[in-house]
């Protein structure tokens, strides 16, 4: 058997291990694993001595607001960062226009996606006006949906509980997880207001609107209504010590309750918002240093499951305003999420084999994919990042793919970096450029997805089922 490519010289690198092998590729997919000389004649070879292999990043968490917001980023150059980017497979976001609420919006975003470079996943939205839709998206190809407990872009309306529960009730019926906006969206509002009553426009404003209680009640009413549905559900963007604490309870319960965290909040303080203004605003908002220390204890104990990147685009005038309320929120991250966070892996702050756990083989088990994706083995989808652990880089803004290329890092001093990416076996980055005739090669996970047999609870209390019953004589 002839491979199409078998790449040498490197150490492989997974979630619990590192060893000197050789990897064959035929159709997309991982052929073989071992010494140099048991692999198989190919047609392209390629020498990676000195360099790490890991599987793909799946970024869990990115908007590549198309449709309706192409000015800021489209799925082509958003996905052309995270190739970019080592990353291989994104989950992205539904507050688009409009909203993928409906079969018919997810259609447009699907079409949308044809332009992607690597493989995606697409969340439909959980909203109170859409629960007879939830079911029809599944059908139609959602990989998992979003519920906004708190605003943010779009101001898509926050859902009241009572919808939100019902909306867990459908949802678990089907074993799709649920990714979660969890803050309080009513606490907010007060606050917000209350600030701008007293003349408070400053960038610290918006750290003062949303405190860590915002998220700890969210978080902590979400994990209740996952247990008491069976609902399987996601927490996005954890940004304070404080909800490390619902979090390990409620993974203490049994709950099937997963977190991320980003970089931004790994590697930024309140010190951010003197030095960059309205540019640091995000939803949630850039914590004070006692909370980026939790967040690291949270990531070495494992409370926090994954690093994604919120990666959230703006024009340069979108973002930068004298008065914080006019500025949007995030910031561009899926391409520079690699090279800070192995920066991190140099510093000791975490291992090689953890970065790997935290962006590759965690994202995948949550959302059903593994062994096809976040896995090096034979048989899995030939996802795969080749990197340069001592190659040194200084970010750039202006060389970023992105349509909307602000970020907090720009000039930041990096520590390692991908070099080549491949999805599916075929490069998409290649030598540090973007392999731009792997334009529209990606394709929804949505084909592979297998999600775990869901274990539905307390049916005979969900509304359905209480609307269903006769009423006792």
């Amino acid at each position: 058997m002839i491979a199409d490519l078998v790449i040498s010289g490197a150490t492989i690198v997974t979630d619990t291990a590192q060893f000197s092998a050789s990897i064959a590729i035929k159709d997309g997919a991982i052929l073989a694993i071992g010494d140099a000389a048991a692999m198989p004649e190919a047609k392209e070879t390629l020498d990676a001595t000195g360099k790490y292999i890991l599987p793909g990043a799946i970024d869990a968490h990115v908007h590549f607001r198309e449709p309706g917001y192409s000015h800021k980023e489209t799925w082509e150059t958003g996905t052309a960062s995270a190739a970019m980017g080592g990353v291989t497979t994104v989950f992205e976001m539904p507050n688009t226009k409009p909203p993928t609420g409906t079969v018919e919006a997810l259609n447009l975003k699907l079409k949308a996606a044809e332009s992607a470079y690597v493989d995606f996943g697409i969340y439909g939205l959980l909203g109170e006006s859409n629960l007879d839709q939830l079911e029809a998206l599944i059908e139609g190809g959602v990989a998992g949906f979003k519920c906004f407990m708190g605003n943010t872009f779009a101001n898509l309306p926050s859902p009241p509980t009572g919808a939100i529960l019902e909306g867990f009730e459908i949802i678990a019926k089907h074993g799709y997880r649920i990714a979660l906006h969890a803050e309080n969206a009513s606490i907010m509002a007060r606050r917000e207001t209350k600030l701008k009553e007293a003349g408070r426009n400053d960038p610290l404003a918006h750290l003062a609107a949303r405190p860590p209680v915002v998220a700890v009640e969210a978080v902590a009413r979400a994990a209740i209504l996952a247990e008491w549905t069976g609902a399987r559900i996601h927490i996005l963007h954890v940004s304070s010590g404080d909800e490390l604490r619902p979090l390990r309870e409620a993974k203490a319960r049994g709950v099937d309750i997963t977190a991320e965290t980003c970089p931004h909040y790994l590697l930024l303080d309140e010190h951010a918002y003197t030095e960059m203004g309205s540019l640091i605003r995000v939803n949630p908002p850039v914590r004070e240093k006692s909370h980026q220390d939790q967040l690291w204890a949270g990531v070495r104990d494992r409370t926090i499951d994954m690093i994604a990147t919120d990666h959230a685009p703006h024009s340069a005038a979108e973002k930068h305003k004298d008065d914080i309320w006019c500025a949007d929120c995030g910031f561009t991250g899926v391409e520079t999420q690699m090279p800070l966070m192995l920066t991190q892996v140099s510093a000791g702050r975490m291992t090689l084999n953890d970065y790997v756990r935290m962006t590759s083989t965690a994202p995948a088990l949550a959302f059903g994919l593994y062994p096809r994706k976040g896995a090096l083995l034979p048989g899995s989808d030939a996802d795969l990042v080749v990197i340069d652990m001592d190659r040194p880089e200084t970010v750039d803004s202006a060389r970023l793919q992105s349509k909307s290329p602000s970020t907090p890092f720009d000039k930041a001093e990096v520590t390692g970096m991908p070099i080549h990416t491949l999805v599916r076996g075929r490069f998409v980055m290649k030598d540090r450029t973007l392999m731009t005739d792997a334009r529209g090669h990606g394709l929804s996970v949505r084909r592979i997805q297998r999600m775990p047999t869901p274990t539905p609870k307390n049916l005979e209390h969900t509304t359905a089922a209480i609307l269903a019953a006769k009423p006792s004589r």
